[in-house]
């Protein structure tokens, strides 16, 4: 249920129920705590739904998304910046000239667990000619730097990971489900992506698009 409502959200509703306990306890306000927490378990429920079906659509790329180029057909993918482990800035327009494979993740998201060892693979094979941007949503809650760099130890992942402390790649993409990963050609067009954990072959189809 990560990611539908925060720690703080659920420390708030928490903090309210033992205010009441604590000062009051009365059936009515027992009752009124009751209906208060029925509604935030209809909003996870309904949140779920959502969510789900973001990783199960793979539907064309929206509008705001990409803006349209003086090129024809083509999608110009949009620039955005974030931040190295060093705290470095690095903006998608400074990795074009190679490929681009950019995937939004965090390490609390499960199906991005599952598709990281895939991408994994993937780097270590073709890194030198593909530029993997795997940017991490980094909300300063659920997910921190501290939280995911320890993610990444401990599985010994080396990926090129990117920090989005700003939002800066998120508000560009719309990113609202986790994962998703976009495939961008060496002149910086959006060709194609995917949404939902996507497997090695996969993978390496969509990197034959931009290839």
């Amino acid at each position: 249920m990560a990611g539908i409502f925060s720690e703080r959200a659920w420390n708030k509703v928490w903090l309210y129920r033992a205010g009441f306990l604590k000062g009051l306890g009365t059936t009515a306000e027992t009752a009124l705590f009751g209906l208060i927490l029925a509604l935030v378990l209809v909003g996870l429920l309904a949140g779920a739904s959502v969510l789900y079906d973001n990783l199960r659509r793979s539907e064309p790329v929206p509008e705001q998304l990409a803006q349209e180029t003086t090129e024809g057909d083509y999608i110009a993918a949009l620039d955005f910046t974030v931040y190295d482990g060093a705290g470095n800035p690095a903006k998608l327009s400074d990795c074009l000239g190679k490929p681009v494979v950019l995937n939004f993740w965090a390490s609390w998201c499960g199906p991005c667990k599952q598709e990281l060892p895939d991408f994994q693979r993937v780097y270590n094979e073709m890194g030198e000619d593909v530029q993997f941007l795997m940017v991490n949503m980094t909300d300063g809650i659920q997910e921190t730097r501290e939280k995911a760099e320890a993610f990444l130890e401990d599985k010994s992942y080396t990926l090129p990971v990117f920090f989005d402390t700003e939002f800066s790649a998120v508000r560009a993409y719309g990113v609202t489900a986790l994962p998703c990963t976009y495939f961008i050609d060496a002149q910086g067009h959006l060709i194609t992506y995917a949404a939902g954990a996507i497997d090695e072959e996969t993978l390496r189809r969509g990197i034959g698009l931009i290839s």
